[in-house]
């Protein structure tokens, strides 16, 4: 299926340009989860099917960063999946972080810090300067929910491989519109509600094995054991000896409508959705006179500009004093123009 085709399976109403916030429902997403929905209520089935699209998210989530599934584990937020990484730093320990970075991906580091652990802020565009033989851990977004900033990955990756240095990633804001090879780093977790544009309470974590064995599955549970179905009572321990260990047990409803968006996502493919976003981010750029960029997601200051977008029913974010407006595949050439048009009033 084309780009082309693919459109025709959102229903948005004209101006929204806020998948940053979160991301829109295809049909066949939606219509998966009214239907899990009616299940539901009626008390049909039992959940073995619902959890049938846990596997196939997880399948079609490593296919789209290239990972084995196996080292893929699921979860509801991405700080909850970052969490395990971040207790399984030793104490006195040194993160090194972007200084403007998502609470989300700077907490659970913060939270270690009465185990000695020590979160050191940089500016992004010193970030790979800035790892030194000091540095454990390396943690970034790939892509800055703020303005939309690409972090230049490789180079990241490079520079801690140097000093023998974790690559931690929070890719929410890129997985889905960015191509990029997960297993680069060490860890990367993505919350799927925005460009995955699943239900929120679907997210996703690549975890290398070599971190794994040192991190400990503190939420461990019977939908972690190494056969679910045999985990509901009882001693002993037995859990997956892959990423599932770290599972928590799914929001299943939320993985009902996962999975459709993202073999969707993966039948498009990236490349073709990327060059869509970025050339619509560039002729929303164009329109304002500005130079043009390599992100879905651009941030302006403009006078009044929350007010006149309003007014024309253009639905974008305020992030950091500035209007945040976010593009992706099922934005048209119109909803841009809407949004121009409204900003030159």
């Amino acid at each position: 299926m084309d780009l082309a085709q693919a459109q025709k399976l959102w229903q948005p109403e004209p101006g929204w340009l806020n998948t940053a916030t979160y991301g829109l429902p295809p049909d066949p997403a939606w219509e998966a989860v009214q239907e899990v929905l009616a299940d539901w209520r009626g008390g049909r089935v039992s959940f073995e099917g619902w959890d049938q699209a846990v596997g196939r998210s997880r399948a079609a989530f490593a296919g789209l960063v290239g990972v084995p599934a196996e080292d893929v584990t699921v979860g509801s937020t991405a700080s909850q999946l970052l969490a395990p990484v971040a207790a399984a730093l030793p104490p006195g320990a040194t993160v090194v972080v972007p200084e403007v970075e998502f609470t989300s991906l700077l907490f659970p580091w913060l939270v270690q810090e009465d185990r000695g652990v020590r979160v050191r802020t940089v500016p992004l565009a010193g970030l790979v300067e800035a790892i030194d033989a000091g540095t454990d851990v390396v943690a970034f977004s790939l892509v800055q929910s703020a303005d939309g900033s690409v972090a230049p990955y490789r180079e990241i990756v490079a520079a801690a491989r140097a000093h023998g240095a974790f690559v931690v990633v929070d890719a929410t804001q890129a997985c889905g519109w960015l191509p990029f090879d997960a297993s680069l780093a060490d860890a990367v977790v993505v919350g799927a509600y925005k460009w995955l544009m699943s239900p929120r309470g679907a997210s996703f974590a690549y975890l290398a094995p070599a971190l794994r064995e040192r991190m400990r599955p503190d939420a461990a549970n019977w939908y972690a054991g190494k056969d679910p179905q045999d985990s509901f009572y009882g001693l002993p321990l037995r859990l997956a000896d892959d990423a599932r260990r770290f599972d928590i047990s799914p929001a299943w409803f939320c993985y009902v409508g996962a999975a459709p968006a993202l073999e969707l996502l993966a039948e498009v493919g990236l490349a073709a959705v990327h060059e869509h976003d970025v050339a619509l981010a560039n002729r929303f750029l164009a329109g304002l006179g500005r130079p043009p960029g390599d992100s879905a997601i651009v941030s302006v200051a403009v006078p009044d500009a929350q007010q006149k977008l309003a007014r024309a029913g253009v639905r974008a974010a305020v992030r950091a004093g500035r209007v945040r407006a976010s593009f992706h595949l099922y934005t048209t050439e119109a909803d841009v123009d809407l949004a121009l048009t409204a900003l030159a009033g």
